[in-house]
């Protein structure tokens, strides 16, 4: 009996399991271009097909074998909820098959505990727009993953995207249906200029310790909710130069994602929140490598989706995989266009709702994924070594103090337009001083400038203040009213009544800019 012969075999052997859960009696198949799932009751078996492609080589038993270990290995740390051991099917000495018995393998199989299809975050995002919330959560379980992920050269990968510049202009030639030619020559233009451009980036980045062993394939399809918690499946396991990123660009496939399924605001969110969360300054420095990795993503996205359409005989889905090629190409094309850079200051006292407008303005504020918003609110904590949600003490709160959270800002606002990208300023700015600053920081980076002053009735401040939980923001009732005598000086900035719902004052925002 040959390869494909023994693994047709252990095929059928786990379509016939039986299932110990009654409300699942049928198992249920799943393939995909290089492996095959099958559903039995509380459980899962994922089986190597026997091939080899460019990128992974799975045609004998010893590397299924060894690919089926090395993806419990790699998941074990995101997923062990799901990830549970890789074992053999093997003949039994009356020639039946088993599941991990004693005679000899003739497949292997990793085994997991099933979780529900409509759990998956793809699913998902195609019937809500994901809350704060789910975003908050999918930040710190990116942030948490790329802590702990091993660290890896630079050099390694930039070598790994150079390859991928050429592998993309050769497959987009392949379908000038698709592709026109001429879009093709300015993407593999423009993407080999700006990894140039980030060369030394790159390399410094790995020097630090951003360029780690990741994931590798962090999309929606690869994120399911387990018990109300993200759990992060299915990395690269068939190949360390694919799953070795800097772990922006690793990031970038969840954020470009997002962004083509129509959730920008998630995708700012995450980009925003990913940034808070690991507090890393050199990570603002890291997004001039942004927009190339979007672009990436995005490119790689488009031409599977092309070859998948090329092979597929139902004219219905191979029409959906055309279009979805073109698209993807074209968000490739759209992230590497250069794109003036906003600074935006949202002042007001507390209670007026700065963040909700900052945040409400950004996914469409410069280039993908949107505005990096700064938060006077966070910048506290953070030097203080404080979780957001902790109360700083009111040493935190005198005129020094407070200048140099602003001077901290600063610092990072003029860096992140230094990176090609837009900003949001969000603080009380209750002084001619700070809000001349950034008028002025705005003119010297060349940035286009526009200021924002939120205003609303004191009952209206007090009562959202006291309504306030699990933000940074340490404000009170009393602090509004210590706030409400201020002298605010000169307003040069436009004023917007904000006493109105969120999305009245976001539109008269965005009526300003």
């Amino acid at each position: 009996m040959d390869h494909a012969e023994r693994q047709t075999e252990a095929l059928a052997f786990l379509n016939s399991l039986p299932s110990d859960d009654p409300a699942r009696p049928d198992v249920v198949r799943i393939d995909t271009h290089a492996n095959i799932v099958f559903l039995v009751g509380p459980k899962a078996y994922k089986v190597k097909r026997a091939v080899k492609f460019p990128f992974l080589d799975y045609s004998t038993l010893a590397l299924r074998e060894e690919a089926c270990k090395a993806e419990i290995t790699v998941n074990q740390a995101n997923a062990p909820q799901v990830y549970r051991r890789a074992l053999a099917i093997t003949r039994q000495r009356d020639g039946s098959l088993a599941l991990d018995g004693t005679g000899e393998p003739v497949e292997w199989a990793v085994e997991m505990n099933r979780f529900e299809r409509r759990d998956e975050l793809d699913i998902l995002a195609k019937i809500t727009l994901f809350s704060n919330d789910l975003c908050d959560k999918l930040s710190q379980m990116m942030v948490d993953a790329h802590t702990n992920a091993p660290l890896r050269k630079g050099d390694d990968f930039f070598a790994e995207l150079a390859s991928y510049v050429e592998q993309n202009d050769a497959a987009f030639r392949e379908h000038p249906d698709l592709f026109p030619p001429d879009d093709v020559q300015h993407l593999t233009l423009a993407s080999r200029t700006a990894l140039s451009s980030i060369h030394d980036l790159i390399l410094r980045r790995g020097e630090m310790g951003f360029v780690r062993r990741c994931h590798g394939d962090a999309h929606l399809r690869n994120i399911v909710l387990i018990d109300d918690a993200l759990v992060l499946f299915d990395a690269v396991e068939f190949s360390d130069a694919i799953a070795t990123n800097d772990v922006l660009y690793d990031l970038a496939f969840l954020l470009m994602d997002l962004w083509e399924r129509g959730q920008q605001s998630a995708a700012n969110r995450v980009f925003n929140r990913y940034l808070d969360l690991s507090n890393l300054p050199e990570h603002i420095e890291g997004l001039a490598a942004l927009p190339f990795y979007m672009m990436m993503r995005a490119a790689i996205r488009s031409k599977i989706a092309a070859a998948s359409a090329l092979n597929q005989a139902d004219p219905v889905t191979k029409e959906h995989q055309q279009n979805q090629a073109k698209e993807y190409f074209g968000y490739a094309l759209a992230f590497l266009e250069p794109t003036p850079t906003k600074l935006i200051a949202i002042g007001g006292l507390s209670g007026t709702g700065k963040t909700t407008v900052a945040y409400g303005l950004a996914p469409d504020v410069g280039r993908a994924p949107g505005a990096r918003v700064l938060r006077t609110d966070v910048k506290r904590k953070r030097l203080l070594g404080l979780s957001e949600t902790e109360k700083a003490p009111p040493s935190a709160y005198t005129q020094e103090a407070s200048d140099k959270v602003y001077q901290a800002i600063d610092g990072d606002m003029q860096a992140v337009l230094a990176a090609g990208h837009s900003a949001i300023f969000d603080a009380v700015f209750a002084s001619e001083t700070e809000r001349d600053a950034i008028e002025t920081i705005a003119g010297r980076v060349e940035s286009e400038f526009h200021g924002i002053w939120l205003d609303a009735n004191p009952d209206t401040l007090k009562s959202r203040v006291a309504a306030r939980a699990g933000d940074a923001s340490d404000a009170t009732t009393e602090i509004v009213d210590r706030q409400l005598t201020y002298d605010i000086g000169a307003m040069t900035w436009e004023t917007i009544d904000a006493g109105g719902t969120e999305q009245i004052t976001l539109e008269r925002a965005k009526s300003v800019i």
